[in-house]
């Protein structure tokens, strides 16, 4: 069975991100992933993974004024400076929690900007993350996201992100393929595990139950099914990732694992 990292922002809303951490290694994660850390020092946090013996799997580079619309701005031109400055922030974060994984949200499309213009950015701020990174032994992530959860993302679909990973040619830039906005994006998901794990550039898997992205178990999803194939190719191919359980809890937290119990993880 794949191995499953807490998503501490979605999972155990009603406590303070430092007793998430407690929380989920109380309920047996070894891993734990979140989007934004920056309103905690990273030494607390730190502290608490080590106390616990959980693992920081993932977390997201800032993504520009989130008041103000931003969801990344990774594909925005004249944002460089700003990009680099949130690279640093997300870098500093990641060596103090020992985290190897940093996904960089894309962004949503500008109005006057063509996706010429925007595809260009988001490569070269790319390469530059890769090898600001890369020393580092830190991946950088990028995940297409459906455009019902964020309307306008300017990344929606596996191969287009698995494309400029290949224009780009840094190893350790990979895809967070999420297979809840896959299923909403394009379907289809045996045959694009089957296609995409075994190339070496899928770095992490994120799941929730499709369509009101509560527990794996809830909705349209035969997750058991996909979680036998990921096993079934990661023996093959060598794959040692994590699957991020990015869901919103439909009722308390606890008592919506009962999908863990029942898989035996």
């Amino acid at each position: 069975m794949p191995k499953f990292s807490a998503h501490l922002s979605m999972l155990y809303p009603d406590l303070d991100l430092p007793d998430r951490i407690d929380a989920a290694a109380r309920d047996g994660f070894k891993g734990v992933e979140c989007s934004f850390p920056y309103s905690h020092a990273p030494r607390i946090l730190a502290e608490r993974l080590r106390g616990n013996g959980v693992q920081q799997v993932l977390i997201n580079a800032p993504p520009g004024q989130v008041e103000a619309g931003d969801r990344g701005i990774t594909c925005h031109p004249h944002k460089e400076q700003a990009f680099r400055r949130d690279m640093a922030k997300a870098v500093e974060y990641a060596r103090e929690l020992n985290c190897q994984r940093i996904h960089v949200m894309a962004g949503i499309s500008q109005a006057g900007v063509s996706p010429e213009a925007a595809r260009a950015t988001y490569l070269s701020n790319l390469e530059y993350a890769a090898a600001l990174t890369s020393p580092l032994g830190i991946d950088v992530l990028i995940e297409p996201i459906n455009q019902r959860d964020i309307p306008g993302y300017f990344l929606n679909r596996q191969a287009d992100a698995h494309a400029m990973i290949q224009q780009i040619g840094a190893d350790n830039i990979k895809v967070q393929f999420d297979l809840y906005h896959c299923q909403i994006v394009e379907g289809d998901l045996a045959t694009r595990i089957r296609q995409y794990l075994p190339t070496g550039r899928v770095g992490h898997f994120q799941i929730a139950g499709v369509p009101q992205r509560h527990e794996p178990d809830l909705g349209e999803v035969n997750y058991p099914f996909l979680f036998d194939l990921i096993d079934e190719l990661s023996a093959e191919c060598n794959w040692v990732g994590w699957i991020g359980c990015e869901y919103r809890p439909k009722g308390e937290t606890v008592a919506g694992l009962v999908w863990r119990q029942n898989l035996g993880v």
